[in-house]
């Protein structure tokens, strides 16, 4: 009787669990707008024009190196730095065609579009 017990329970959690499941992937279909385009990466950076080449060069060579498909939609927003960093970015964009330089006001643009 105890094993019947432990069985039903069981099972009744099993299809707790993919009611549960079926219902937040319908909504996720039904209510968020996913947008098709992909996977966005959003950068913000500012003043660190000793670290942000180093990041964004070792963040691609990961993407490559684990045979995952590089995220076309790559942004990075500059927030008015007093150093190189802005330099070092727009030198990083034209070296990878998936990477959009902006200001903050167009990345929150971008967003909100998404």
């Amino acid at each position: 009787m105890n094993e019947f017990i432990i069985n039903s329970v069981f099972w009744v959690l099993a299809l707790y669990g993919l009611i549960e499941i079926i219902k937040t992937v319908i909504y996720s279909f039904t209510y968020t707008e996913l947008s098709a385009e992909g996977v966005y990466v959003i950068v913000v950076a500012k003043n660190g024009e000793e670290k942000i080449e180093g990041f964004i060069r070792s963040f691609l060579s990961r993407l490559l190196c684990q045979k995952e498909s590089m995220p076309t939609n790559i942004v990075i927003a500059g927030l008015d730095s007093q150093d190189k960093t802005d330099e070092i970015l727009l030198k990083l964009k034209k070296e990878y065609k998936n990477i959009r330089f902006t200001n903050w006001e167009e990345c929150k643009e971008i967003i909100e579009g998404i």
